[in-house]
């Protein structure tokens, strides 16, 4: 199986590393943000940047979609996995059109209210994964996994 993993740099990168277990036993691909933190943890690994800023930037939206599409035509994946933020929007969308799984994953801080992208994913995740039974109350049909840290 190969997988795409999809994260705004820092604490969304954070989360998808913390499968470790999970992803370092397949074929996988980074996207995220061209930042130190990114650039030292995937050293070693397949990665693509992304362009940032994307918080409610339409021009890096765009730029972004565009990139999805080259990137899953190009690397094929079976699986999409996101934990956030705007950067997981063009690819969980263009993967699903591609026939992609999608799982996304919830951010860990957000109880009492849910994100934007979460919101705007939902609706084409395969799974949506939440990390606070708090959380439910947003996405009625999330799996809790309980906290990934």
């Amino acid at each position: 199986m190969k997988i795409c993993l999809v994260g705004s740099s820092g604490g969304h990168l954070q989360h998808l590393l913390l499968l470790e277990k999970f992803w370092i036993k397949h074929d996988r691909h980074w996207v995220t943000f061209q930042k130190e933190d990114a650039i030292s943890a995937l050293k070693n690994e397949s990665t693509t940047w992304c362009y940032y800023p994307t918080n409610r930037n339409i021009v890096n939206l765009v730029k972004n979609t565009f990139l999805a599409i080259n990137v899953l035509r190009k690397e094929r994946p079976d699986l999409i996995i996101s934990s956030g933020a705007a950067v997981a929007i063009p690819f969980c969308y263009i993967g699903k059109l591609f026939g992609i799984k999608v799982v996304y994953i919830e951010v860990y801080d957000r109880i009492d209210s849910p994100t934007l992208t979460g919101k705007i994913v939902y609706p084409v995740a395969d799974k949506f994964i939440i990390q606070w039974e708090e959380q439910r109350k947003f996405y009625s049909k999330a799996i809790n996994l309980g906290g990934l840290f």
